[in-house]
């Protein structure tokens, strides 16, 4: 446990040492973020804040993860899921920044990159880490075998998660919190459940980086992590469901994530179907705020709600293996 708690300290440290530095070069370079013009009209004031934080957020892990790590195949593994997906990220902030727009790379370009991090974390899952094709429910006692279909089900893991995780991050330290959350709640299953050093280590680690991170990241934000960090975060979210057999349950530990993105889903297919919508502006985050909600009173409710569904997740998973 001492290594577990020092690998989360020190990422916390790092964040925290980092970020003021980080901050200034992009400030001298104007790079800054580019908001939306259909976006809630308060978030305009926050153009040119600078973003990409997501580098430092990656760092902070990396350092005392790589220091720390006995190389088991299953941390590796979630590790290298998040520098993947936290490249795309960062690709997709460079074009952002580069051309002064809000969109960035092609979805086209991110479902190919997707598809062949979801191949690679297959691999190591199935050749390497001995990880089984059996999903288990866990909300029920049953399990079910997606044999050949495995690969797959990680690529929707992965690409939910990664999506969702990024849907999230509209408000100021509110992906950053809830990330924390999620991974509190794999620390207690990789630890306390399963004896999993090297996942808790990870957990531990990335915890630590999204609370420093918080320091400049909560209300009023100095920096954003981009989609650097919630890409990045967002795959290691999944890839963690994978190599601890909770992908059905991420539904409940990373509730909160799933309830941003079903808001989308939902919002697109009322407008496509019925030309009407469901939510006043999606994700629902956004709804709270055309209702008049302040920032900060959305952000502590969303946390309380995920710290809710990640503790019935955590409670839900040590019945199954008890």
């Amino acid at each position: 446990m001492g290594e577990v708690l020092i690998g989360g300290t020190a990422a916390l440290l790092l964040c925290i040492f980092l970020s003021p530095r980080f901050i200034a070069f992009m400030h001298d370079r104007q790079f800054g973020q580019q908001i939306r013009e259909e976006g809630p009209a308060g978030h305009h004031a926050k153009a040119g804040t600078p973003t990409m934080g997501g580098v430092i957020i990656l760092i902070a892990i990396a350092v005392p993860f790589l220091i720390l790590t006995d190389w088991d195949w299953r941390a590796v593994g979630v590790f290298g899921t998040l520098v993947a997906c936290a490249g795309i990220g960062f690709a997709d902030d460079y074009v952002k920044i580069v051309k002064r727009r809000s969109l960035g790379l092609r979805g086209r370009t991110k479902l190919i990159l997707t598809i062949i991090i979801s191949l690679a974390l297959w691999w190591i899952a199935k050749e390497k880490a001995g990880i089984t094709t059996t999903v288990r429910l866990r909300i029920v006692d049953a399990s079910v075998d997606v044999g050949p279909l495995f690969p797959v089900l990680i690529y929707f893991v992965i690409a939910g998660s990664a999506n969702a995780v990024n849907l999230t991050d509209g408000l100021d330290g509110l992906a950053a919190g809830c990330a924390a959350i999620v991974m509190l709640a794999f620390i207690g299953i990789t630890y306390i459940t399963t004896g999993d050093r090297d996942l808790s280590l990870l957990s531990a680690c990335v915890v630590g980086s999204c609370v420093g991170f918080l320091w400049f990241n909560a209300f009023p934000a100095t920096i954003f992590m981009g989609d650097t960090g919630s890409y990045g975060l967002g795959g290691a979210v999944g890839a963690l469901s994978i190599m601890t057999n909770t992908e059905i349950l991420l539904l409940l530990l990373g509730g909160i994530f799933v309830i941003e993105a079903l808001s989308v889903i939902i919002q697109v297919f009322a407008f496509k179907t019925f030309r009407r919508r469901v939510f006043l502006m999606a994700p629902i985050h956004h709804h709270f705020e055309m209702r008049g909600w302040s920032e900060t009173k959305i952000i502590l409710r969303f946390w309380i709600v995920a710290i809710v569904l990640a503790a019935i997740g955590f409670t839900l998973y040590q019945a199954s293996v008890s």
